[in-house]
């Protein structure tokens, strides 16, 4: 019965599947936008966590906290770009619009295809461009794409260095003259203490001022991850 229904169904014109290709990349968009919206709310929180941290003299602290905004603001950034190639793409489909009202059918893309294969590497998009995928391959809009998924273990090695070195330009910027205060050897002994003694140093300190600097951590660096994710 399902497979008479589809028979029965009327198959969209060329028109009306790009356009509501189009609906559905904006409607990503959207999501992007609030997705980043998120992140940025959520960083001026952890920056206040950070200047407070600093202010205790808990670098240690402060640098776990200043790396969670190093890792949130590349996902900003990633997803800034996956949003630029979304509307690339719904741009390419605008113009096949043009091209397919003049031939009667949906042209080729070598552009979208390539847009396409690459958003298919984006955590955030892996899914729905598949899905994309599937459905303009089916069209004959882009050629069938194999996809092979070998950048992220590579390169994880390397985004965490790219991070270590971002790290004390953030803690410069946000908390640059409370932690300054702190003489340099100082400072870096801190951040390279055993965990215990930090721990201690951190359980007396959240003692001292009526708060769980380790359970405030832990919740700040959850908040965070469900804004990225």
């Amino acid at each position: 019965m399902e497979k008479m229904m589809n028979v029965l169904k009327p198959k969209p014109n060329p028109q009306q599947q790009l356009r509501d290709w189009q609906r559905r990349l904006r409607q990503e968009c959207r999501k992007f936008e609030r997705q980043i919206r998120d992140i940025e709310r959520e960083e001026k929180n952890v920056q206040k966590a950070i200047k407070d941290a600093a202010k205790r003299n808990d670098m240690v602290s402060a640098k776990a906290l200043a790396k969670e905004i190093v890792r949130s603001r590349k996902t900003v950034n990633r997803l800034h770009e996956n949003k630029a190639q979304v509307n690339s793409i719904s741009m390419h489909l605008g113009e096949s619009i043009a091209i397919a009202r003049t031939v009667g059918h949906l042209s080729k893309s070598a552009e979208v295809m390539k847009l396409v294969n690459n958003l298919m590497k984006a955590p955030e998009m892996a899914t729905t461009m598949r899905e994309f995928s599937k459905e303009m391959t089916k069209a004959g809009v882009i050629e069938e794409i194999v996809n092979d998924a070998l950048d992220s273990a590579l390169d994880s090695e390397d985004i965490e260095e790219e991070i270590e070195e971002e790290v004390d330009k953030v803690l410069t910027a946000i908390a640059g003259e409370t932690a300054a205060q702190l003489p340099e050897a100082v400072r870096k002994e801190r951040m390279k203490q055993p965990a215990r003694v930090q721990e201690v140093r951190r359980e007396e300190e959240a003692i001292a001022e009526g708060v769980d600097d380790e359970e405030e951590l832990e919740e700040i660096r959850a908040r965070l991850a469900k804004v990225r994710s």
